[in-house]
C-alpha cells in the first residue's frame, strides 16, 4: 500500500469532517435526485469508512443540496426517511455520524446552499468547538470543494460521478476514487 499523503500526526480529535451525500455516501442518480429510500443505495465499504473515520474525527457531518425538497419533487418526510436509513447502516456497523444538514433552497445564493458556507457555520454554531480550519470538506463535485474553500476548510474529492475533474486543482487539496480508499489512507 503507498505511503498515506497525510501527515498521520496531524489529525486528531479537535478536527471535524464534512461528507456530501450523494456521489460521496451513495450513488447519484445522473440528471435526478435520490427520491426515497429505495432509490439510496450506499456505495461499497461506506459504513466501514464511517467508523473508521469515527475513530480519527471528533465530529463528522452530512452537507447536503437538496433541491428536490424545495422543488416540491419530494417531501421532508421523504429525505428524513433517506437519512435514517443512512444513519442505521452506519450504525449497524459501529460508526455515527453528528449531524446532517441540508439545503433545499432554489435560490443558488442562499447563505446554506452550496457552495455557500452557511452549512459549515450552522454546525460551528451548534457544536462550538468546531474550528473550521482544522476541518475537512469531501464531496465529489467543484462546488463541495468551493464550499470547503469558503469555510476555510481543506478539500478532498471523490472521484465517482466527475472522474474528468482535473488534479491537481486549486480547490482540490486530496483527490481518491472513493470514500473508502481516503479512509484507508488516513
Amino acid at each position: 500500500m503507498p505511503a498515506s499523503p497525510f501527515d498521520q500526526d496531524k489529525f486528531s480529535k479537535k478536527w471535524s469532517l464534512f461528507l456530501d451525500r450523494d456521489g460521496v455516501i451513495n450513488y447519484d442518480k445522473e440528471g435526478s435526485y435520490i427520491f426515497n429510500t429505495g432509490e439510496f443505495i450506499l456505495y461499497d465499504g461506506v459504513p466501514e469508512a464511517i467508523k473508521k473515520l469515527n475513530t480519527i474525527f471528533g465530529h463528522i457531518f452530512i452537507v447536503t443540496n437538496q433541491r428536490g425538497v424545495g422543488k416540491g419533487l419530494m417531501t421532508l418526510d421523504d429525505l428524513n426517511a433517506i437519512h435514517q436509513k443512512m444513519v442505521a447502516a452506519f450504525n449497524a456497523q459501529g460508526g455515527h455520524i453528528d449531524q446532517i444538514y441540508f439545503a433545499d433552497s432554489l435560490d443558488n445564493d442562499h447563505p446554506d446552499r452550496k457552495p455557500n458556507p452557511g452549512m459549515a457555520f450552522l454546525a460551528q454554531k451548534d457544536f462550538p468547538a468546531v474550528d473550521l480550519s482544522k476541518s475537512i470538506m469531501v464531496g465529489n463535485k467543484l462546488s463541495d470543494m468551493r464550499f470547503g474553500r469558503n469555510a476555510g476548510m481543506k478539500t478532498v474529492y471523490i472521484a465517482t460521478t466527475h472522474p474528468e475533474v482535473a488534479f491537481p486543482h486549486p480547490d482540490i487539496d486530496y483527490r481518491f476514487d472513493l470514500l473508502i480508499d481516503f479512509a484507508k489512507a488516513l
